[in-house]
């Protein structure tokens, strides 16, 4: 079982070429929002740690509202690039 977390930028892709936490994938909302499962996490344990962030912690709220209804079950919003670096820390 993988213990490191799944970290998702969920800013839009020219936000996350700007900067992002080191490892992290770039899921943007609209790609939460379609009523199936993104993609990227089609083979992602319900399980797996996944902490999120955006900007403000608003995009990656609403996210991971959407991923526990996708059933998955340690879902963390780190609010922002900056705290989930102090998280990995």
């Amino acid at each position: 079982m993988n213990t490191a977390p799944l970290i998702i930028d969920t800013r839009e892709p020219f936000e996350y070429q700007m900067s992002h936490v080191d490892n992290a994938i770039n899921i943007p909302p609209d790609e939460f929002m379609t009523g199936v499962i993104p993609e990227k996490l089609k083979d992602i344990s319900k399980d797996q740690l996944i902490i999120l962030y955006c900007r403000s912690g608003q995009r990656s709220n609403t996210c991971s509202m959407i991923l526990s209804q996708f059933g998955f079950t340690n879902v963390v919003n780190g609010t922002s690039e900056q705290r989930v670096k102090q998280m990995l820390r």
